[in-house]
């Protein structure tokens, strides 16, 4: 006997209800979700073999949320510090499409850049991201997530206080 899924499934013309179009999309976060356990497990490499599939598969085009979140990850699996600042860079301009629903997003993904920055050795640029991500940090909640960004935050701008040493010199009519 042949229930009304059944007839359904054999349709594949038939275009996507939005349920199926939210299931589709979450079966995206999902597979991100398991690539990144795989990267704080430890297997960097398969983690990033995940997402770059997946990345093939959404493409430069895919949703913004998507893309965001999957550039966000794919940044903490690679080993070149040029390689994760470039991941993060993607990150950053898929969340500028999203608009003010992620406007949580913006204090990390800023903190990202600051921290690659500090990798490459560009402590100005770091700063620069490091002023954006407190900056954004009033629409983060009062959580444990958002304590943890805000501590993060923290840490890294002590850290370029110390590595910062005592400054440019003042030009020779600027002496006393």
């Amino acid at each position: 006997m042949t229930g009304p899924d059944q007839v359904r499934r054999s349709r594949p013309e038939a275009p996507l209800t939005e349920q199926q179009q939210e299931a589709s999309e979450d079966a995206v976060m999902t597979r991100i979700g398991q690539a990144v356990i795989l990267l704080h497990a430890g297997d960097r490499e398969e983690a990033r073999n995940r997402l770059r599939e997946i990345w093939s598969e959404i493409g430069e085009d895919g949703a913004s949320l998507h893309r965001c979140t999957l550039a966000h990850y794919m940044a903490d699996a690679q080993d070149d510090p040029a390689d994760e600042l470039a991941w993060d860079l993607r990150a950053l301009g898929a969340a500028d499409g999203l608009g003010e629903a992620v406007r949580d997003f913006y204090p990390s993904l800023h903190l990202s850049l600051a921290a690659d920055y500090v990798k490459l050795e560009r402590p100005e640029a770091a700063r620069v991201h490091l002023a954006r991500a407190r900056a954004a940090t009033l629409a983060l909640p009062d959580d444990r997530y958002g304590t943890g960004v805000r501590d993060a935050i923290a840490r890294l701008e002590r850290r370029l206080e110390q590595e910062a040493g005592p400054g440019p010199r003042p030009f020779p009519e600027q002496s006393p």
